[in-house]
């Protein structure tokens, strides 16, 4: 219930309500299902018969299917947001939450390269030169790692 009124947004309350939130969407199904059964048999027998047996059980089977997609997508993002945090926090940074809200670390700008001799292939020119790779002297750098304080 508290974090209901985290106004820093540092903890998902989806997580703990989703139940909820589905078995609210199955009742609301039930009960909308019933009163347009009920509808359908006042307006004529036979149309209310096949809402009954057909067409009210094939929409509820479908809408639920529908909100259950949607429920699992949204959980399954938190949990991801969850996850990224937590590596974040093993690698050493401190995650977007826990800095405090809105606050961004920019990556910090990178000298431009010298311009190439015109004798000097370019980088995807082939020549007699290795491959740059990680372990070589020429090879491109880690980028910073922006959580890191």
């Amino acid at each position: 219930m508290k974090a209901l009124f985290d106004l820093d947004f540092r903890k998902f309350v989806t997580p703990s309500i989703i139940k909820i939130v589905y078995i609210l969407i199955m009742l609301l199904l039930i009960v909308s299902y019933l009163a347009f059964v009920i509808a359908s048999f006042r307006a004529n027998g036979a149309f209310g018969f096949v809402v009954l047996i057909l067409i009210g059980p094939l929409f509820c089977l479908i809408y639920l299917v529908l909100a259950r997609a949607g429920l699992e997508s949204l959980l399954a993002q938190i949990r991801t947001a969850e996850n990224t945090a937590e590596l974040v926090r093993l690698a050493g940074g401190t995650p977007p939450s826990d800095q405090g809200s809105f606050q961004i670390n920019p990556i910090p700008p990178t000298e431009p390269s010298a311009p190439r001799a015109s004798g000097n292939p370019g980088p995807g020119a082939t020549g007699n030169q290795p491959p740059a790779g990680p372990n070589s002297d020429n090879g491109p750098e880690t980028p910073p790692n922006p959580y890191k304080q």
